[in-house]
């Protein structure tokens, strides 16, 4: 918490940071037994002086009744792990199969030729020397054809289009499928996975060992892999709980924009509001496009988004970009105050913070390299809003746990995806369990706004979205 940026917090580093000596600890094992005495003595010679800057830095509520309480709750959520039906992947990993033969034969007859299609030297042959598109970037061994690439090729020959869908049905078989597969525990016959507190910068969970949290929703091909995530049997069903644009909640909270906070004050639906105010249209004239785009913005304003960055995202032109960022800017001008005040703030502090005080150094706010400096604001704007929504969830998160507990629930928090919980309830106590979730979550921080939350229940993951 005193510094997310770090690579490892190995315990001999930490020690001779803050007490200037050298000791060997756990992870030499060459040391044998003294290796483990010296350990135990150097965390509690660390003791005060971490405790006394955490209360310095304002993280004491942060640190003592969040993230330590956490630590419980989410070795609770890894041994609970989540029922995974094999049959259904194994179905699934068939019919990935036959998909991908059938696409690579579909880039072959486009080709005119057979060729290995994961290899970037050979496929940048056909692209570049056969087909003569232009090349769009190049790498020390030849011309990229990353995914930043295929993009901006991908009016430019109907090859462009499959190869997209071969690498993306391959990644979803071999990562989210059969990488699936080999990691379900033979014994519970659940998927455990790790859910780190000290990896993401901003606060935010991650999960490894498989991350769950990168399993592809926009797609209905992505989609699909959830249906394999199941409740444990014919008691139990999932109860998903995800909080509403927290994130833009957030924004309107610290940015203290009238227009913002009216709006969820309101219930409004903020995207086709955004649309409005920015295409200058009544509300029920909105288009599905209008809103879309409005969406895009929204969410790209939270991230920090360039002209050009919503320009790539949208396929429209810069200047078409930068009028629908100016115009969101004009409707909600104390987002844009907040914005500019908190990448001076980071500059000169060296860091910016979250809602309850969680700290991010950014350096690059001082970068002389003005890619590197837009990077750092974009870090700076964007680290207060997601930091906060992740530290909303983690009370939420522990809250909950308690609740479960305290009431003697069967019911179990299973698995947390950015502003998502999964709960495996009990059918009889799922009534109660979905009003416990809901006044949990939506109580975990006070903000000028409310806190909105969409509950859903199904048999598998894919059923609750």
């Amino acid at each position: 918490m005193l510094n997310p940026s770090k690579a490892n917090y190995r315990l001999k580093n930490i020690y001779k940071e803050y007490l200037g000596g050298d000791i060997f600890d756990y992870e030499d094992k060459e040391a044998g037994h003294s290796s483990f005495c010296s350990s135990v003595k150097a965390v509690w010679d660390l003791m005060k002086p971490l405790e006394s800057e955490i209360e310095e830095k304002g993280m004491y509520n942060l640190f003592h009744n969040i993230e330590m309480p956490l630590i419980v709750v989410l070795a609770d959520m890894e041994h609970n792990g989540f029922k995974v039906d094999i049959d259904r992947l194994n179905e699934l990993s068939i019919e990935f199969s036959d998909r991908i033969n059938r696409i690579t034969e579909e880039i072959y007859f486009e080709a005119k030729e057979e060729f290995n299609i994961n290899s970037t030297k050979q496929l940048s042959v056909i692209l570049f020397e056969k087909f003569k598109l232009p090349p769009i970037k190049k790498t020390k061994t030849g011309y990229s054809t990353d995914a930043e690439v295929l993009d901006a090729l991908f009016d430019k020959h109907p090859i462009i289009e499959k190869i997209q869908l071969y690498r993306k049905l391959l990644k979803l078989k071999s990562t989210y499928i059969d990488g699936l597969i080999s990691l379900i525990n033979p014994k519970s016959g659940r998927i455990h996975s790790k859910l780190n507190q000290t990896i993401a910068a901003t606060g935010r969970l991650s999960s490894t060992d498989p991350n769950l949290q990168n399993i592809p929703i926009k797609t209905e091909d992505g989609r699909e892999i959830r249906k394999a995530f199941v409740a444990k049997d014919e008691d139990y069903i999932l109860v998903d709980a995800d909080y509403s644009q927290i994130e833009l909640r957030v924004l309107a909270h610290i940015s203290g924009d009238e227009g913002l906070i009216d709006a969820f004050k309101n219930n409004e639906d903020i995207h086709q509001r955004t649309a409005a105010e920015v295409f200058g249209v009544d509300k029920d004239m909105v288009t599905p496009l209008m809103r879309n785009r409005a969406k895009a913005v929204n969410f790209g304003i939270v991230y920090g988004i360039s002209d050009f960055g919503l320009s790539r995202d949208l396929k429209i032109s810069r200047k078409e970009a930068r009028i629908y960022i100016d115009s969101y800017f004009e409707r909600y001008p104390k987002v844009k105050e907040y914005m500019n005040a908190i990448a001076r703030s980071g500059k000169d502090n060296g860091y910016v913070k979250t809602l309850l005080n969680r700290i991010r150094y950014i350096p690059e706010l001082s970068s002389k390299n003005a890619i590197q400096r837009n990077f750092g604001e974009r870090m700076a704007m964007n680290t207060p809003i997601q930091g906060s929504a992740a530290d909303i969830i983690k009370i939420a998160m522990v809250n909950i746990y308690k609740e479960l507990k305290n009431k003697g629930f069967k019911s179990k928090l299973i698995l947390q995806v950015h502003d998502e919980l999964i709960i495996e309830a009990y059918k009889n106590e799922v009534t109660e369990v979905v009003k416990l979730v809901r006044s949990k979550m939506e109580s975990a921080l006070a903000l000028k706004v409310p806190l909105a939350v969409d509950l859903n229940i199904g048999n598998s993951w894919y059923e609750t979205m």
